[in-house]
């Protein structure tokens, strides 16, 4: 069966419904296919916490917004999209407003804002510590106003249809049924999120397992900088929960096993005392960037100085200062979580946290528009490419991309729909047909099969962390592509024991690893080839970074074989490279 539409959303998060708006308020005639695995509200935008950054205040520049990004990303983004992000993001921070979200506010009624690390200035915009859950109702809500939004919640997408040279909609499995159907169109827009389930301890929704990114690299697009992959500093143990960076925002500190606030040891600069009315100090201590907080705990653990427990070493986040009352109206989520998930009050024991797999500044290559190489294929949120984050995305700065981006490449969709005719019926027919045949044919044998999805994906999870983590090098990278082609190859083998279709989870958790493994082949082949360190990629055996070399985007293709990584030059404008500077304010 074929269901046609102008364009076809994959994905109903932040992204996703940002996009779905832009469209609907651009051309009311135009139909839109929101096509999600999960209700929306199950997004994974609803679990952001900290904020969402926007110039507000009469203290802040444009300028600073643009640099502190620029700064933060390592010289790595393409300063035209950053500047555009940033004049764009105010103008989509106050839309929210009026459509509802609800804004935390100072006592005299404007926008309040807190300091996030790698800024400069407190550019944050938040709700409480519930940031992504009201800007992803926000969105929700305002979506149900418009007709041509057509929802197909609990639809597992598959495969990229091509046809005449463009992208014409996609294959989906109706996940109460079994059935495959074409979702058609005249443009899809790929909002599906990261692939942090590539990895095992991640604060990541079991649903981002890498989709989107994975069915356009078999579509022939490039997955660009794959090798950035950036780990939050303070994740719960055992869990991978989130403490969001807000509570170091809001003052918290870090200190090691002897209480001491480690930091000032990594050229973050130097503490001041937690009464000091300055304190904390932005672009300093607990407030710079997060790959470097991550490296200043590794280099922790090698001194012995962390904090031994049954899901391995930990430091801890001290907010005890702020006192019950400040924790309840700025961090309640953070007393919440800490209570259900470590057993601890914040407001009377330090939390115990380590790095944490968070969010992949790589993914889809697109232009300042949303747009592949595919033509009708585009793509917004985590996982697209355009490039604003860089090596080392700053915090805050996601939920106000997938606002931007989000509405800037629906409305480029929408141009775009108007321009083609409809998908080709028949085409699309047989490209299903294949489909579902080679879903049965891989999935639905008859007990021929002699690996197990969890034993894979356990190895994936193990080659990736120990490998491709905060710190790699050249032979701990072959080692993990040796390990994924291993796994690739068997892969084939994979048998179900679940035969029905209704509700097939054991199915879908198939389809997810044969994605986290391509991904994952497109991390471990980028990181390997890009001998320098630069951001969240550092290198044990290449230190420095290179310019001459690596200023460039990696780009990785699909072949039959391995990846072919190729490169394209980052986008300068009007910021050459420099030396990235924390510890003192600028």
């Amino acid at each position: 069966m074929i269901t046609n539409h102008d364009i076809v959303m994959i994905g109903g998060g932040g992204a996703g419904l940002r996009a779905a708006i832009a469209i609907a308020e651009t051309n009311p005639n135009l139909s839109i296919a929101v096509v999600s695995k999960v209700y929306p509200m199950r997004s994974h935008t609803v679990a952001a916490e900290g904020g969402a950054a926007a110039v507000i205040k009469d203290n802040d520049s444009l300028e600073n917004h643009i640099h502190d990004t620029i700064a933060g990303g390592d010289w790595m983004c393409d300063q035209d999209a950053v500047e555009y992000f940033v004049n764009e993001a105010p103008r989509e921070m106050i839309q929210m407003e009026h459509w509802g979200c609800p804004w935390s506010r100072e006592p005299d009624g404007t926008v309040a804002v807190r300091p996030f690390g790698g800024m400069n200035i407190e550019r944050t915009w938040f709700a409480a510590d519930k940031t992504g859950f009201h800007m992803l109702h926000t969105l929700f809500q305002t979506s149900l106003k418009h007709n041509n939004i057509t929802r197909y919640d609990e639809w597992f997408a598959t495969k990229i249809l091509v046809e005449n040279g463009r992208c014409q909609g996609v294959t989906a499995i109706e996940l109460r049924s079994g059935k495959i159907e074409v979702i058609a169109g005249k443009a899809t827009i790929m909002c599906t999120g990261g692939a942090g389930r590539i990895f095992p301890f991640t604060t990541n929704g079991a649903i981002k397992t890498g989709d989107g990114m994975a069915m356009a690299y078999r579509a022939g697009v490039p997955l660009k900088d794959m090798e950035f992959i950036q780990y939050h500093p303070t994740g719960l143990p055992g869990t991978g929960i989130l403490i969001t960076e807000a509570a170091r925002g809001e003052g918290g500190i870090m200190l090691n096993k002897d209480g001491y606030r480690y930091l000032q040891d990594y050229d973050l600069g130097k503490p001041l005392d937690i009464d000091d009315p300055s304190h904390p100090v932005k672009k300093s201590m607990e407030l710079g960037p997060r790959d470097r907080l991550c490296q200043a705990f590794v280099a922790e653990r090698e001194k012995e100085r962390t904090i031994p427990s049954s899901y391995g070493h930990v430091v801890h986040l001290d907010i005890r200062h702020l006192g019950e009352k400040k924790i309840d109206k700025k961090l309640p989520f953070v007393r919440e979580l800490s209570k259900n998930y470590a057993g601890i009050d914040p407001v009377y024991e330090p939390i115990p946290v380590r790095p944490v797999v968070h969010y992949m500044m790589g993914g889809i290559d697109t232009d300042i528009n949303g747009a592949t190489s595919l033509p009708g294929l585009y793509a917004a949120g985590e996982c697209a490419c355009v490039s604003i984050n860089g090596a080392n995305r700053l915090g805050s700065n996601s939920l106000t991309e997938l606002l931007v981006f989000g509405a800037r490449t629906g409305k480029a969709a929408a141009r775009f729909a108007l321009e083609v005719p409809h998908p080709d019926k028949n085409s699309l027919e047989l490209q299903t047909a294949d489909e579902q045949n080679r879903i049965t044919r891989n999935f639905f044998r008859k007990g021929r099969g002699t690996e197990r999805i969890f034993s894979l994906r356990k190895e994936m999870n193990e080659t990736m962390e120990t490998s491709a983590g905060i710190y790699r090098s050249g032979k701990s990278l072959k080692e993990t592509c040796d390990k994924i082609k291993e796994l690739k190859d068997r892969f084939v083998n994979i048998d179900l024991e679940d035969k029905s279709l209704n509700f097939n989870t054991e199915l879908t958790s198939a389809l997810e690893l044969e994605f986290m493994l391509d991904v994952a082949e497109a991390i471990a082949y980028s990181a390997l080839k890009r001998t320098e360190s630069r951001g969240s990629h550092q290198r044990s055996d290449f230190p420095e970074r290179d310019d001459e070399n690596f200023l460039k985007h990696s780009m990785a293709y699909q072949t039959n074989t391995k990846p072919h990584i190729d490169y394209k030059d980052v986008i300068i404008t009007k910021w050459p490279p420099g030396k990235r500077v924390y510890g003192k304010e600028k």
